[in-house]
């Protein structure tokens, strides 16, 4: 095939654009004059307003990491290590103090990728997304992150730097990162979302971060709440370990009648007693004894059930996260 002329002008244009749209200052080996970098500064103090606002603090048990809002409805792109799971629920911290319901969705536990929803009522603030993976080698980044925990009066660190390398599931920038930051979101210096922080190689300033084209690769999956891979970012549940603390048989009705409950059991906190009466479990009715237990069996530690039983004339309904065996 011959290239016209006015083809090899068009090619020609594209590619000026191209470099037209990205800062000058990326395309340098380093900054040149005092100018240049002020221009960075001033490019980055631009973006910081709303990229910090929408990069929340994620708390979790005794732990904490942090994450990034990419919706005015509050859907969250974290690390697998930082949600620890699917269907788990999280408090999410914005950089104001207020402290919102989450739940994890999906993860991917090779690549350490994973969402998050924010359950409270919206709009939350949130930040644009590159999905056409558009950064190169050299280009200016920063990261975001809750280092430490949330600390309202020091707020939101930022750190800049440059990316460094490139490979098909992670990439690497010299921001210094530490505990605290993982999860949390890395931008181009014009506060596009390029990556979400996994880990700290030899050096604090050797960060890993999974790319946004890696979510993309899973995003329907993770939206559904599956769990992917098996990976040692995240540990899916073992089937069967999970503990409801309650011992079940079937009265002269036939129905499943609970003779048993452990003290201090998941089950008794939920407001279950002896004497119940369990009609389903996770929406599907229970025809015998043994649809109990093999509901039960399919169960991991951490997992939830949806329980609902009646005592005394009286209907009830709720999901309960198991335990592990005592």
């Amino acid at each position: 095939m011959i290239c016209r002329p006015h083809c090899i002008l068009l090619l020609a244009l594209s590619m000026l654009s191209s470099l037209l749209a990205r800062p000058y200052f990326n395309n340098l080996e380093a900054p040149e004059s005092l100018e240049d970098l002020k221009k960075i500064q001033e490019t980055l103090q631009v973006s910081l307003p709303k990229t910090r606002a929408a990069t929340v603090c994620l708390e979790i048990g005794e732990g904490s990491g942090s994450g990034v809002i990419i919706s005015e409805d509050g859907l969250v792109l974290t690390a697998a290590h930082v949600s620890g799971g699917v269907d788990k629920e999280i408090t999410v911290v914005l950089e104001d103090g207020r402290k919102l319901k989450g739940r994890s969705l999906g993860l991917n536990s090779e690549t350490d990728a994973a969402m998050l929803q924010i359950t409270d009522p919206g709009p939350f603030p949130f930040v644009e997304v590159d999905m056409d993976d558009s950064f190169k080698l050299g280009d200016w980044v920063f990261a975001l992150g809750h280092s430490g925990g949330f600390d309202k009066e020091r707020g939101v660190n930022v750190r800049i730097g440059r990316m460094v390398r490139q490979a098909d599931s992670t990439v690497q920038s010299d921001c210094m990162l530490i505990g605290g930051d993982s999860g949390g979101p890395l931008f181009d210096i014009e506060g596009k979302l390029i990556a979400i922080h996994s880990r700290v190689g030899a050096s604090k300033e050797e960060s890993m971060h999974v790319p946004i084209r890696e979510f993309q690769r899973s995003w329907e999956e993770m939206s559904k709440g599956e769990f992917l891979g098996e990976g040692g970012f995240a540990k899916k549940p073992e089937p069967g370990s999970g503990f409801l603390g309650v011992m079940v048989e079937e009265n002269e009705k036939g129905e499943i009648e609970v003779k048993e409950l452990f003290s201090k059991s998941v089950a008794e906190k939920a407001g279950i007693k002896v004497g119940a009466i369990l009609l389903e479990i996770d929406g599907k009715a229970l025809a015998n004894k043994d649809s109990f237990y093999d509901a039960l069996s399919t169960k991991g530690v951490e997992e939830f059930v949806l329980i609902r039983w009646s005592f005394q004339e009286e209907v009830f309904e709720k999901k309960i996260e198991l335990v592990e065996r005592p």
